[in-house]
């Protein structure tokens, strides 16, 4: 069966995706096209499932269904109706329809959805001997997307299910933690996970802020060989067309047949780790740790306590520090330097849960003081960074670190020089991932103009 997919990703991710399902399925040209928001394929039921298991970067795979032009609701109503979606899935079956809009002139995106939901339900009823099936909109087992752009409407029926950042390991995590869709952009970008070529660089990772563990967890997976959605079921599981031996055959073609060599330089505390993490939070590398034994990658990672401004490296061998570091109030608890500029934190105020705490008290004395809460944040940011750009310049030349950030100001309040700016958006949140060079402290060519 030749279909069409579209793989949705975050913004400033679609060629990333693109190369990584050029890697998975050898498609090119025209069965690969991108386009923003995401890339469209050719394929069949099997590039289907597999992008599913496998890919790391694709927000979901949603097969189009119908697509044409549109001025009201009554439109959107004859084009979903003339979708077969009795050979879909069944009148016992529940449904959701949701629409995304984008420079649509309806005046009510409900009332489209209620249009859309009455198309589909009425077609039951005419092709399934009068017989509709429910509507949930919590736990449905089909779920329908309708995308309107200003005169044209595209249907699709979603095969993931949940989203595909939801790989099924994660249990613990802190407050708003990196999703996992994200850490892997991050991988791919840094240059360390070559997508296309579907392997990781023979370098060591560090994330000095790993937090409950996502970017590690992710790295370490894809130094394994381990699908992403290995531990989740998804949608099309659900669907008429399904095939159960065709799932089973590609489940295990991307089962690793052995264990991937994990690599690591000599003098580490396991010569086969060169993944590593730490975090200033002892409880959120217990939460890391967790994470790391249900995503099956506990013994391909080394998880530590510690402040990063204090943390030496990993390994002996130079590589590669990837990180999303703290900001805002977050810097708070970032170590000594945000106890520095704040005075000393409250108890417990530690790590990614300890930020907000420990960044309402500062906001709290400082206006006791009579200095504005703003201004006590970018000191204690300042502090921070000053602090970190002195510790690698002293102990972590030779290494390239990776950092996103939503402040574009990054670059100056480390005083070191961006030698690259990748654009990607966590969310609604625009954020450049930074490129810094690391050399020696006073060496000239890594200090900010």
């Amino acid at each position: 069966m030749a279909l069409t997919l579209f793989l949705p990703c975050a913004g400033g991710v679609e060629e990333f995706l693109a190369h990584e399902v050029h890697g998975l399925t050898g498609l090119a040209g025209q069965d690969l096209v991108t386009v923003r928001g995401g890339v469209r394929v050719q394929g069949g039921w099997r590039e289907l499932m597999r992008l599913n298991l496998c890919s790391r970067l694709a927000q979901r795979v949603l097969v189009e269904l119908a697509h044409g032009p549109y001025a009201s609701e009554d439109d959107l109503y004859r084009l979903a109706e003339g979708v077969p979606w009795e050979t879909w899935f069944a009148a016992r079956q529940s449904f959701r329809v949701d629409v995304t809009a984008q420079g649509s002139p309806l005046k009510s995106l409900n009332f489209a959805t209620l249009r859309l939901k009455d198309a589909v339900a009425d077609r039951f009823r005419a092709h399934a001997g009068g017989v509709r099936p429910s509507i949930d909109t919590r736990v449905p087992d089909v779920r329908v997307t309708a995308h309107l752009t200003a005169d044209e409407a595209t249907l699709y029926i979603d095969t993931s299910g949940e989203p595909l950042f939801k790989r099924g390991w994660r249990q613990q995590q802190g407050d708003a933690p990196l999703k996992e869709t994200l850490a892997a952009a991050m991988l791919a970008a840094s240059g360390w996970w070559l997508p296309a070529e579907r392997r990781v660089l023979d370098e060591p990772l560090y994330d000095p802020c790993c937090g409950s563990g996502t970017i590690v967890i992710e790295a370490a997976q894809l130094a394994l060989g381990l699908p992403a959605g290995g531990l989740r079921r998804f949608a099309f599981e659900r669907l008429k067309p399904f095939d159960p031996v065709l799932w089973n055959t590609i489940k295990k073609e991307a089962a690793p047949a052995h264990h991937a060599r994990v690599g690591g330089a000599k003098g580490t505390e396991n010569p086969a780790v060169r993944i590593f993490g730490s975090d200033v939070a002892h409880r959120m590398v217990d939460f890391a740790q967790r994470n790391a034994e249900r995503a099956g990658v506990a013994h391909a990672v080394q998880l530590r306590g510690g402040d990063a401004l204090q943390r030496l490296p990993p390994s002996p061998q130079p590589g590669v520090l990837l990180m999303n570091p703290p900001y805002g109030e977050r810097i708070a608890a970032a170590g000594v330097a945000g106890r520095q500029a704040r005075g000393a934190a409250a108890p417990g105020a530690r790590g990614r849960e300890g930020f907000f705490q420990s960044g309402t008290l500062a906001r709290q004395r400082h206006a006791a003081d009579g200095a504005p809460a703003e201004a006590a944040e970018v000191n204690a940011g300042d502090a921070f960074f000053d602090r970190l750009a002195a510790h690698w310049k002293q102990h972590f030349a030779g290494w390239t670190a990776w950092l996103l950030t939503p402040d574009m100001k990054l670059p100056g309040r480390l005083r070191l020089k961006a030698t690259r700016r990748v654009p990607l958006w966590n969310g609604p949140i625009e954020c450049r991932l930074f490129r810094f060079d690391l050399t020696a402290r006073g060496a000239k060519d890594d200090a900010a103009p």
